[in-house]
C-alpha cells in the first residue's frame, strides 16, 4: 500500500520491555494517593493475559510490596520465566488459570475469589479507567507528537486511522485522543478466531495479548469505527517469517526491506503484528493514498515467545521453514491482506457492541445498571478526563512530601 503506518514501539518502555507497564502505574497511582492501597499491608493483585500483569508485577518490586500475577496457563513460557524472578514469592504470586488468550472469565473469577481477602486489593485493568485515561493523555500525546514530525516533512499529511487491539481497550482510549484532536478513526482489532465484537463469537486464539470474550467495562464503544477480524494464524506464520534466519535472508534479498526496518522487526510480537496487519486491511478497505497516515502500537517484542517458535514451526509448518515457506508466508499473509473480516461500524453495530458488555459486568460481575449505561454517553468520557489534572497535582504534592521539593 502507498500509506504510510506509524508503528510506536512498546519495547522502549521500562523494567518490562512493553508498554503495559503505563496501564499498570496508571491503575495503582490513583488507589496510593487516596489511601486505597497501602504496600505495607496489601498485596497487589493484576488481573492479566500477560504484559500488565508483569508490568504490575515490576511496580511491586520496586515499591517492596508482594504483586500476584493471574494470567492464562496457556501464555508464554517466557512471562512465567520473567515473572517467577520479579515476584517475591514465586509459588504464591503466580497464578495460572485454565485455558488460552481468550479466557478471561476464569480470571475474573479469581479475582473475585481473591477480593475476599481484605488485604488483596485488585487492579483490574478490564475496568480500571486510570487504565483508559493513561492512554487517552500519554499514548494519544506520544502519537500527535511523531504526527506533527512526520507533517514537517509533508504537510499535506493527515492522520486518518488509529489500529489497535482490543485487549482490556487502555491501549484504544489513544484514539479518543486523536479523533478529537485530527478527526481521525479507531480500528479495534480482535483474533478472528474468537470474533466477539465482529460477529458475537467466541473461540481460543493465540494473539497473545488481547485478551478477549467479552467487551471490557473501559471499552467506549460509541466511538469504535472499524472492528477487524485477524487470524492467528497471520500472526503465527509472520512472527517465524521475521525472527528467523530464512525468513529474514528472503525479505532482504528478494523483497528488497530496508535494513533500518529489517533491524526493527523483532520488536513486534504477536499483538504487534496483528496491529500492523488491521492498519493495512482498514487502508486497503478506504483505499487511502500516500498523504493518509496510519497509526499504530507495538505492545511488546518477540523475544516473549522465544519458546513458541520451535513449537510453531511444527505446528503450522511440519518443521521446514525454508525459502519457499518465506514466499507462501509473505505472499498469503502480507500481499494477501484483503479486506475481509472488516466492519465500518454503523450506530447499530456501536450499540450492539455496547450491549454485548451487560453480560460480563451487569450479570456476571454485578456493576450497578445504572452506573454501566452512563458509559452510553460521551460525556461521562469527557468527565473521567477532569481527573487528569488533578491526579498530576496530587502526585505531586505526594512526592514533595515524600522527598522535599524537587
Amino acid at each position: 500500500i502507498d500509506t504510510p503506518i506509524v508503528v510506536l514501539l512498546g519495547t522502549k518502555f521500562p523494567m518490562i520491555a512493553s508498554h503495559k507497564v503505563l496501564a499498570a502505574y496508571a491503575c495503582l497511582a490513583p488507589r496510593v494517593l487516596a489511601g486505597q492501597f497501602d504496600p505495607n499491608r496489601h498485596r497487589a493483585i493484576w488481573p492479566s493475559t500477560g504484559n500488565y500483569c508483569r508490568g504490575g508485577a515490576a511496580i511491586s518490586k520496586i515499591m517492596a510490596c508482594r504483586g500476584v500475577a493471574i494470567l492464562p496457563e496457556m501464555m508464554s513460557q517466557a512471562r512465567f520465566r520473567w515473572l517467577e524472578k520479579w515476584t517475591m514469592v514465586p509459588d504464591e504470586d503466580i497464578i495460572a488459570t485454565y485455558g488460552c488468550e481468550s479466557n478471561v472469565k476464569e480470571i475474573y473469577d479469581k479475582c473475585n475469589e481473591l477480593e475476599q481477602d481484605a488485604s488483596n486489593i485488585v487492579f483490574n485493568q478490564f475496568s480500571e479507567f486510570g487504565n483508559h485515561l493513561a492512554h487517552y493523555l500519554c499514548t494519544g500525546k506520544a502519537i500527535e507528537t511523531v504526527f506533527e514530525h512526520l507533517r514537517e516533512r509533508n504537510p499535506e499529511l493527515k492522520l486518518r486511522l488509529y489500529s489497535s487491539a482490543t485487549g482490556s481497550a487502555g491501549t484504544l482510549a489513544a484514539g479518543d485522543y486523536l479523533r478529537e484532536k485530527y478527526g481521525s478513526r479507531t480500528i479495534a482489532i480482535e483474533a478472528l478466531e474468537c470474533p466477539t465484537l465482529l460477529y458475537n463469537g467466541f473461540g481460543g486464539h493465540n494473539i497473545q495479548g488481547i485478551g478477549d470474550k467479552h467487551v471490557p467495562l473501559i471499552h467506549n464503544a460509541m466511538t469504535t469505527d472499524f472492528v477487524n477480524g485477524i487470524s492467528d494464524l497471520s500472526t503465527d506464520s509472520l512472527l517465524l517469517l521475521f525472527n528467523t534466519e530464512v525468513g529474514r535472508s528472503y525479505l532482504r534479498e528478494r523483497r528488497h526491506v530496508p535494513e533500518h526496518i529489517m533491524a526493527e522487526l523483532d520488536q513486534f510480537g504477536f499483538s504487534s503484528i496483528c496491529n500492523i496487519l488491521a492498519a493495512i486491511k482498514t487502508a486497503k478497505h478506504l483505499k487511502l493514498g500516500p498523504n493518509d497516515l496510519v497509526a499504530t502500537v507495538a505492545s511488546d517484542g518477540a523475544s516473549m515467545y522465544e519458546a513458541e517458535k520451535a513449537e510453531l514451526l511444527h505446528s503450522r509448518f511440519n518443521g521446514r521453514f525454508d525459502e519457499l515457506t518465506a514466499a507462501e508466508v509473505y505472499g498469503q499473509h502480507i500481499l494477501g491482506a484483503t479486506v475481509d473480516h472488516v466492519l465500518e461500524c454503523t450506530s447499530t453495530d456501536r450499540e450492539r457492541i455496547f450491549n454485548l458488555g451487560y453480560y460480563t459486568w451487569v450479570e456476571q460481575q454485578g456493576i450497578e445498571f445504572k452506573a454501566f449505561m452512563e458509559r452510553k454517553k460521551p460525556e461521562f468520557w469527557c468527565k473521567l478526563r477532569e481527573l487528569l489534572p488533578a491526579w498530576d497535582k496530587l502526585i505531586d504534592k505526594f512526592n514533595e512530601e515524600a522527598t522535599g521539593p524537587l
